[in-house]
């Protein structure tokens, strides 16, 4: 169902001189469409929430403790005290993602 709904958007760009042919989307979130946000931020979460389980949160001391991970859209920071969790959690998000089909 959802391969047939986004099978048919096309887009065309415009200027006050020039305006494209249309043009098939491919890749991307459909500007309008109610539905590409919502399945944009379950598939972030999925990828967050999978990757959260490979890391401990950050001590900051004195009882402070961070999510390992921090999102806003589709940018990504990873909270480590140590540069080998880093790694690690960088490795696996990598895999994660390449891996994903």
């Amino acid at each position: 169902m959802l391969e047939d709904y986004f099978n048919g958007f096309q887009m065309r760009f415009s200027s006050e001189r020039y305006m494209t042919d249309w043009i098939n989307l491919e890749v991307g979130i459909v500007m309008g469409c109610t539905m590409s946000p919502i399945l944009f931020i379950l598939a972030m979460e999925v990828i967050l929430r999978a990757a959260e389980r490979s890391a401990s949160p950050a001590d900051h001391g004195g009882g402070c403790y961070m999510p390992p991970l921090k999102a806003f859209m589709d940018d990504t920071m990873i909270l480590c005290l140590r540069e080998n969790k880093i790694r690690r959690m960088l490795v696996w998000l990598v895999d994660a993602l390449m891996n994903w089909s």
